[in-house]
C-alpha cells in the first residue's frame, strides 16, 4: 500500500497551486520591487514556522539580500505579549523591504508584534498562514487581530486545523504535519517569480551560488559586500 503522506501532500500542493497562484505573483512583485529599490527580503517565523523563514534566506539558488529575522529565544515566549515589542526595538526594517511573516495559527503575540513593527516602518508584509485555522482562532494579542489582518498579501498554506493531516487506526489524534511542505513550495515559487520579474525589468537579481561549487565563495563574496551592513546586523 502506498504511504498515505505522499497522497496527502500531492493533493495539498495541487490545491495550493490552484488557489494561491495570484497571490504568489503579487508577493513576488513586491519582493522584486524591494530588491530593485535597494531593500531586503526579510523572513520571520516561530517554532516550525522558522523552517519557512530559513528556506528562503542564505541558501544556494536564493536571493542574496534575504535575511532571516532570528529571535534569540527561538519563539519560546511567542505567546507572551510584549516580548515581540522588546525584540523589535533592535529590528532593522525599512520601507523598501518586504517582510514574510509565517505562522500557521497567526494568533500569538510575538509574530503579531513583529507585524506591527513592520507596518510602522511602512514595509510590505506577506503573511503565510492557514486561513481555515486562523479565522476560527481568537487572537492572543490585546490588539484583537490575527496575523493575516496585517498583511498586504496573504499566502494560505491550505492545511487543515491543527496541521496534522493523517488518521491512523487506533490512534485518537492525527499525525504528520503538512504546513512545512506547503510553505516551502509556495515560498520557493514566489522567489522564482520574483527573479523572473526582476529579469523582465532588466535588473540582474543577486542570487547566491552554492559554496560547494568551484568559484562559489568568490562569486558570493562580491555580491555579499553590497548588502553586508544590513544582512549581518539585526
Amino acid at each position: 500500500m502506498r504511504n498515505q503522506y505522499y497522497v496527502v501532500v500531492e493533493e495539498l500542493l495541487k490545491k495550493v497551486e490552484k488557489t494561491q497562484a495570484k497571490n504568489i505573483t503579487k508577493a513576488a512583485g513586491m519582493i522584486a520591487d524591494s530588491i530593485i529599490s535597494g531593500g531586503l527580503l526579510q523572513a520571520f517565523g516561530c517554532g516550525h514556522s522558522m523552517a519557512g523563514a530559513i528556506e528562503i534566506t542564505s541558501r544556494a539558488g536564493g536571493l542574496v539580500p534575504a535575511k532571516w529575522i532570528k529571535e534569540p529565544a527561538l519563539g519560546a515566549y511567542e505567546r507572551i505579549e510584549g516580548v515581540g515589542e522588546m525584540f523589535c526595538q533592535k529590528l532593522d526594517v525599512k520601507k523598501e523591504d518586504t517582510v514574510v511573516l509565517i505562522s500557521n495559527s497567526g494568533r500569538n503575540p510575538l509574530p503579531i508584534e513583529v507585524a506591527i513593527k513592520c507596518k510602522s516602518a511602512e514595509a510590505k508584509i506577506v503573511v503565510v498562514t492557514s486561513m481555515e485555522a486562523s479565522k476560527k482562532l481568537r487572537s492572543k494579542h490585546s490588539a484583537g487581530k490575527n496575523l493575516w489582518e496585517y498583511a498586504d498579501v496573504i499566502l494560505d498554506n491550505c492545511v487543515t486545523d491543527g496541521d496534522a493531516a493523517i488518521e491512523v487506526p487506533d490512534l485518537p489524534i492525527k499525525v504528520c504535519g503538512t504546513s512545512s511542505v506547503a510553505v516551502a513550495v509556495m515560498l520557493n515559487a514566489m522567489i522564482l517569480e520574483a527573479i523572473e520579474i526582476m529579469l523582465s525589468k532588466g535588473f540582474i537579481p543577486p542570487v547566491l551560488m552554492s559554496s560547494n561549487l568551484d568559484g562559489g565563495p568568490e562569486f558570493n563574496e562580491k555580491i555579499n559586500q553590497k548588502y553586508f551592513d544590513r544582512l549581518y546586523h539585526i
